[in-house]
């Protein structure tokens, strides 16, 4: 009998927790919800980062999350030929520029979901991101044309 119930509740243990569980997305994915938005505004980074549930793994808030303001195909490109890949970084860097929002946490240490965030619409920047398979997986960072040097692109 104590064996019988053990199970049972077991099971149902395992079934909320299934049922809670987000589906598996794949690394592009991942980088799609977090990171590309073609209407976003700077005003709209509470609500986006709330509603996409883009938290650390702790749950604690990001320091700053970057939005490309594009269709999703032409930040796609930048891994399958319209970008220049560094062998010694391993990254990828845009050729062409691009509009983004830039999230940034007002109070650090915060935690969902107290995240607030201040949001910037930054334009004309380059973007640096990790590509797999030749789709985008991991935004590394933004800069302006005029601030490259050695360090910054190949």
């Amino acid at each position: 009998m104590l064996v019988l119930l053990f199970a049972t509740g077991f099971s149902k243990v395992n079934h909320f927790q299934l049922s809670e569980k987000r589906p598996e997305e794949t690394p592009y994915e991942k980088f799609r919800r977090q990171h590309v938005d073609a209407k976003m505004t700077a005003e709209q980074c509470n609500t986006e980062i709330s509603d996409r549930n883009i938290y650390k793994i702790d749950n604690s808030c990001k320091e700053t999350n970057t939005f490309i303001l594009s269709i999703p195909a032409k930040v796609k490109s930048i891994c399958r030929g319209d970008g220049r890949y560094d062998e010694n970084s391993g990254m990828t860097y845009s050729t062409a520029t691009f509009r983004i929002i830039k999230c940034k946490l007002k109070h650090q240490g915060a935690r969902n979901p107290n995240c607030q965030y201040e949001g910037r619409l930054l334009t004309n920047r380059i973007i640096v991101m990790k590509c797999e398979g030749k789709l985008p997986v991991h935004f590394d960072r933004d800069f302006l044309p005029s601030e490259s040097n050695d360090n910054d692109q190949p």
